[in-house]
């Protein structure tokens, strides 16, 4: 069988091949791709492996070694920082490899880039295609502001209005990302997807797509290792990422005060890009809206000692930081199954997540881990409460949106009930693990994507 990948990134093996850096997003691309070359013999699958490229690094067509295989890799020009923009040229790139590779299967991974819809449109053998789903931009759009005060809504700082990115702009491209999403998956034969959630949404946009329940395979560093309650730096929390409001940071840092009340000690990390710095002027023009939002929450609570940014980190460098953590936090207002979450369960570390999207397909409540009711969870149950006076237990400027102090109590509660209790905190952690490497055993879900390429050539 011919397999061509249409992957978001340039895989890692492909970028030390050419001397270039490689990307630590989609590190699960990297076990899979492994899976399938180390046995290529046994599967009679011969992989390709097309990717967007900047304009300065030009389109290209090279071969790559991978132990005794040479893998067939192409280059097309695609502006990914713009993906909320169609470029109708793709299509015609897209075609071009099609020509040179003559794949039995195009599988797509993602649908989150418009090169997944040109590909669709490319390559008219719909009953040949499979696009795996990952996130859904149409779904997350709705999410996005993630009960933020209007006031931050509707804020533009210098930032926002030279990039032309505010918040609305940000959800608006979210949106647009959205309708191209739609359409690969109506010209879609097969899906992949990992959780009732996505099932039901690739369902409704496309009935007659045959859907294959998936798992997915974690980066390979994290199959090794283990949480040690000793061993971590006591209260201290990690979040993965935090630098736009799906991700939730802002649930976080309200919920801290309460946290701080019974865990003076307390301390929250953070991954990813450090929107909130403000140390010099140009940091300051730099900051966007809801970047100010975080400074004014760490600011109007003082909790500046409280918030670490950690910067990007390399997936070993993440690792190290699980495991020396006391608690991971998933704060999001919607995901579909977070690899973040799967990693932190892996490692048997204690984790807390918002009862969103599709986590409980991966998470079970009070078994692996604690699951809070987060975006319009929690919320409708208890704003009466909020509306009558509880607003002055906090500092200025957090009580302008009660449900997201909903949320922010819900987890506050979850993190304090998951520290009180050791004994209960150990089951959790073994049953995550035990969970985990059943999820994301790296062997099954090879069989079952081996599996998956046949039932489709058949």
């Amino acid at each position: 069988m011919r397999i061509l990948w249409l992957c978001n990134i340039m895989l890692p093996f492909v970028a030390k091949h050419l001397g270039m850096e490689a990307s630590n997003k989609e590190g699960w691309l990297t076990g899979l791709s492994t899976a399938i070359l180390e046995r290529q013999r046994e599967n009679e699958i011969e992989l390709g492996i097309a990717f967007p490229v900047s304009s300065e690094q030009k389109e290209h067509k090279f071969s790559v070694p991978f132990g005794k295989v040479e893998v067939a890799c192409y280059g097309f020009v695609e502006h990914t920082d713009r993906p909320e923009i169609y470029d109708r040229q793709i299509e015609d790139r897209l075609a071009d490899i099609l020509e040179d590779f003559k794949p039995d299967v195009v599988h797509c991974f993602g649908t989150e880039y418009p090169h997944t819809l040109a590909m669709t449109k490319s390559f008219d053998k719909p009953e040949r295609t499979l696009i795996g789903i990952q996130g859904l931009c149409a779904v997350y759009a709705d999410a996005y502001m993630a009960d933020l005060p209007e006031r931050v809504q509707r804020r533009v700082t210098l930032r926002d209005f030279l990039k032309r990115d505010s918040l609305p702009m940000q959800r608006d491209k979210f949106i647009q990302r959205g309708w191209h999403e739609i359409q690969a998956v109506q010209n879609t034969g097969h899906v992949t997807g990992r959780t009732p959630w996505d099932r039901k949404f690739s369902a409704q946009w496309n009935p007659d797509a045959a859907y294959h329940f998936m798992n997915e395979t974690l980066r390979g560093n994290f199959y090794e290792g283990q949480w040690d309650r000793k061993a971590c730096k006591p209260y201290s929390i990690f979040l993965s990422q935090g630098d736009y409001p799906i991700k939730g940071l802002h649930f976080m840092l309200l919920a801290l005060p309460s946290i701080l009340e019974k865990y003076p000690k307390a301390k929250v990390y953070v991954a990813g890009n450090n929107i909130v710095k403000h140390a010099s002027v140009i940091e300051r023009m730099k900051l966007s809206s809801y970047g100010k939002y975080l400074f004014e929450l760490i600011r109007q609570n003082e909790l500046e000692d409280r918030i670490v940014f950690l910067g990007r980190l390399d997936a070993e460098t993440m690792k190290k930081q699980y495991l020396k953590s006391h608690l991971f936090v998933c704060p999001s207002s919607i995901e579909n199954s977070p690899n973040s979450v799967g990693e932190a369960m892996i490692l048997g570390m204690p984790v807390i997540a918002a009862n969103v999207g599709g986590i409980q397909g991966i998470l079970t409540d009070k078994k692996d881990g604690i699951l809070y009711e987060g975006y319009e969870g929690r919320w409708k149950m208890r704003m009466a409460e909020y509306e009558t006076g509880r607003k002055t237990e906090y500092k200025t400027g957090v009580w302008e949106n009660g449900r997201a102090m909903a949320q922010a109590d819900a987890l506050a509660d979850a993190v304090c009930s998951m520290w009180a209790d050791e004994g209960k905190q150990a089951q959790y952690c073994q049953s995550a693990r035990i969970h985990a490497r059943q999820t994301h055993d790296r062997l099954k879900n090879y069989q079952r994507l081996v599996e998956i390429y046949r039932e489709i050539v058949q």
